[in-house]
Parts: structure tokens; C-alpha cells; sequence
């Protein structure tokens, strides 16, 4: 009697498992919502438009930090839209290695 109980809490923990572990998938593959979208407008895939990035975003570029970040956007605002990646350069702190180590992952389009 009691092996059978046993069994029988074994075959109902296997049956549902399957049906638990879906729901989980299900949850943990939804798209996410829109305010952990990222809002940077993307014109190729993986880079970062510097022309609409904020400068939270602005911060996964290399060599850019806060300040950097919060410079590119004042200068942004300040001067209207880059031109090109090497107009970066404008930007006080930034140097043509800063653009270089970027141009494969930042655009301006």
C-alpha cells in the first residue's frame, strides 16, 4: 500500500512536470516590455545611432563614460546631428582612437 502511494506521487510529479516546465518557458521567453525595450534607433543591426542613443546607451560604447556620454548629447543638442563618426571629434575628451574603436559599432544614420 504504501509503495503504491509512492508510485503514484512519482507518476503524478512526472506527468505534470513536463506542463510546468513549458509554462516556465513561456514566461521566461516573452518579449519584453516596453520600458525595457531600448529606444535607441537602430539603422543596422547591433550598432548604436549616436545621432538618438542617450547617454545611458551612449555608455556601451568603448572609452565613452558618463561624462563622455553626457558631453556627445550636449554637443548633440547644442550643434544639431553628426554629420559623420569622425565629427565626434568635436566633442572635448573624444580623439580619433575613441572614433576608431567605435566605427564598427556606432553610425550616424
Amino acid at each position: 500500500m504504501r509503495s503504491l502511494k509512492l508510485v503514484s506521487l512519482m507518476l503524478t510529479a512526472l506527468l505534470t512536470l513536463p506542463a510546468a516546465l513549458s509554462a516556465n518557458a513561456v514566461e521566461t521567453t516573452a518579449p519584453a516590455s516596453p520600458a525595457t525595450v531600448s529606444e535607441v534607433e537602430v539603422t543596422a543591426p547591433g550598432k548604436i545611432n549616436i545621432n538618438t542613443a542617450t547617454a545611458a546607451e551612449l555608455t556601451s560604447l568603448k572609452g565613452i563614460g558618463s561624462a563622455k556620454a553626457a558631453a556627445i548629447v550636449s554637443y548633440r543638442e547644442q550643434n544639431g546631428p553628426f554629420k559623420t563618426l569622425d565629427d565626434l571629434t568635436q566633442v572635448r575628451g573624444i580623439g580619433p582612437s575613441t572614433v576608431e574603436n567605435n566605427r564598427l559599432i556606432s553610425t550616424v544614420e
